[in-house]
């Protein structure tokens, strides 16, 4: 795989049992790439290896007064000074594409398993964690795979070099064979302290990365309250703890890296004061001194590697567990579904809409308006209805560092049913089709609004039919008035990032013309005008209902306008149907329904009740009078 390859045309099936198997299986994912990478290392290596003893043979070659020996050691010299250009440049080349193929990858599985969970994944993770994993822990299992075959590199230049002193300078062969493993695995105790402080640095990075967010999302309302100073000071001895956090593990790292110079350092000492002494004794010559001496030099490059894959793998492994523990998480009906050997078709057009937990029933072709007196329990309706079969709490911060969360899921609950057939059956893609869910907070990317509406569609509607419907005019002349002069059609104009731009009641327009532009066969709508005024929401209520007749669509909300144009309205009460009927009919017969919609507390009932009952007193005693 080249970089100019990507993205991959299927990032594979992760083994996400725990963090080193991740890494195992990145690895053997790539073992082309890790091989080139390897070869070129020990091109690179091998020069810097074979370099010493070229050194002691022209050396030699002086003393000896040889000029033939002499040229030809100059000519090695050459032939190895152009095998570590070359396999440095090369090595450096495959690495590098390692780092990004292998980063590249995981985040291909990020976003594979967000849309495969949908808004149940921050329920399990926290969203803060989901972008820290496909950020900083992808650069850091990417450094981690991409060290591996330098790593692998020098070691065989080193156990090279080892080697060839025993045979080239036995005295002073074993000196080096013993002193190199020693500075090698001398900082292996310090690991898993510079580790532990790596991790809570990243963790209050995270925390107040998280704050910094916050704070700029409510900026306005920070401002309205004077709360910024507040805030601010928190945000400040949040980013003054990450500091402390940062020193503390620099400093760690810091003595690692000492000793990979004064170890190193010792045994140079170490080998040039003993050599000395052979060489005055006569046992060695002055040409095997200086081979000892320059490969004893050459092996610091070489060794830096072991601290850098010992730091990789530090950095890498939480981050790859962070990461595995994401990839793990599933559809939780899917996941306990028997296998089967042939995808379910997709149910026939025209099905009605049913869920078997809740008994709500959504005719086909028809506007349904559902009522939940809970408005948790509305959002998680909504998510079953579209596929998402897991009714959980948010993940508390001590089961997410744990890899586990606070669940309270349905496993047993019975799939929604579209024509017959459990959405949990059919393949996702086929589901998402079919069913489209917009939640009360949806999403708008930035881009041009033309880009914010260029998504898969049946092609029936229009964008300017759904953004009349959605009343969306004022909108677009806004958007118009603020882009640059060039620019004529609103379709043309940039939305800022999450549409920060826009009040809250254009963000909610915008995202429900985008969802009637899809025309799904069944489209399900949270709240979809809950931040806008009541003029605006009776004509977007006239608007639904009119660009979605013939099709199946449900309405969760509390607002009369809305219910009051729906075909049928359903109250779901304590989890289940309570009533159904037109707005008007269970105004009159329903106090549930009457407390939801009219926000009456329990006198007012009461009082309109004994009102109601008068007044049926008096109605029939005018009938028997007559």
């Amino acid at each position: 795989m080249q970089i100019s390859d990507l993205p991959y045309p299927d990032p594979g099936v992760p083994d996400a049992r725990s963090g080193p198997r991740f890494l195992v299986w990145l690895g053997r994912g790539q073992l082309g790439g890790q091989l080139k990478s390897f070869c070129w290392g020990m091109l690179h290596f091998s020069g810097i290896a074979g370099l010493p003893y070229a050194v002691g043979l022209g050396v030699d070659a002086v003393v000896d007064r040889e000029p033939k020996r002499l040229l030809l050691v100059g000519a090695l010299l050459l032939v190895i000074g152009v095998a570590i250009s070359v396999g440095d440049a090369m090595l450096h080349r495959t690495a590098v594409t390692n780092w990004i193929t292998a980063a590249a990858r995981v985040q291909q599985l990020l976003a594979r398993k967000t849309a495969e969970l949908g808004s149940a994944l921050t329920r399990r993770v926290a969203a803060g964690e989901v972008v820290a994993v496909s950020t900083g822990d992808v650069e850091k299992i990417g450094w981690f795979v991409e060290a591996v075959s330098r790593f692998l590199a020098a070691v065989f230049s080193v156990v090279l070099v080892c080697v060839g002193l025993l045979f080239f300078a036995p005295e002073l062969g074993v000196v080096v064979a013993i002193g190199v493993p020693l500075i090698a695995l001398a900082s292996l105790p310090l690991l898993p302290r510079a580790t532990r402080r790596a991790d809570v640095q990243r963790e209050k990075a995270g925390k107040a990365t998280e704050l910094a967010s916050d704070t700029v999302a409510g900026l306005r309302v920070l401002r309205g309250i004077g709360g910024e100073e507040l805030f601010l000071g928190r945000y400040r001895e949040a980013s003054q703890e990450v500091r402390k956090a940062a020193v503390r593990s620099a400093r760690m790292w810091a003595l690692i890296s000492a000793i990979q110079v004064v170890l190193p350092g010792a045994l140079m000492i170490t080998v040039v004061w003993y050599g000395a002494t052979l060489v005055s004794q006569g046992s060695i010559g002055v040409g095997e001194l200086v081979a000892a001496f320059s490969a004893v030099a050459t092996l610091l490059y070489p060794l830096r590697h072991f601290e850098e894959i010992a730091m990789a793998y530090s950095f890498s492994r939480p981050s790859a567990k962070r990461a595995a523990r994401v990839l793990s998480l599933t559809r939780t009906e899917a996941a306990e579904a028997p296998a089967r050997s042939e995808p379910v078709k997709a149910p026939a057009p025209g099905g009605d809409l049913y869920d078997p937990q809740t008994g709500l029933l959504a005719p086909a072709g028809r506007f349904t308006a559902v009522v939940c007196g809970d408005p948790d329990l509305a959002g998680r309706l909504a998510e079953r209805l579209g596929g998402h079969p897991m009714d959980e709490a948010p993940a508390s911060d001590a089961g997410a560092e744990a890899g586990t969360g606070t669940t309270a899921d349905t496993a047993g609950a019975p799939s929604v049913l579209l024509g017959g057939v459990g959405l949990d059956e059919l393949e996702l893609d086929t589901a998402r089709a079919l069913v489209l869910v917009q939640d009360k907070d949806p999403v708008l990317l930035s881009g041009t609004l033309r880009e914010l509406f260029d998504v898969p569609a049946s092609g029936a509607v229009e964008s300017a039919a759904a953004l009349g419907a959605a009343q969306c005019a004022d909108v677009l002349d806004a958007l118009l008035q603020s882009a640059p002069d060039g620019v004529k059609d609103a379709m043309d104009a940039r939305i800022t990032e999450r549409g920060r731009s826009l009040s809250g009641g254009q963000r909610q327009r915008l995202a429900l013309a985008r969802s009637l532009v899809t025309d799904p066969e069944v489209l399900v709508l949270d709240e979809p005008t809950s931040a806008v005024d009541s003029h605006t929401e009776a004509r977007i209520a006239d608007g639904i209902a009119a660009l979605r007749t013939g099709r199946t669509t449900v309405v969760l909300a509390s607002s009369p306008l809305l219910l009051d144009r729906a075909d049928r309205v359903v109250l779901i009460d304590a989890g289940t149907v309570a009533a159904v009927g037109t707005h008007r009919e269970l105004l009159h017969r329903e106090p549930r329904y009457r407390a939801v919609v009219t926000r009456e507390t329990d006198e007012e009932q009461r009082l309109g009740g004994l009102e109601r009952t008068e007044l049926t007193e008096a109605l029939t005693e005018i009938e028997e009078s007559a």
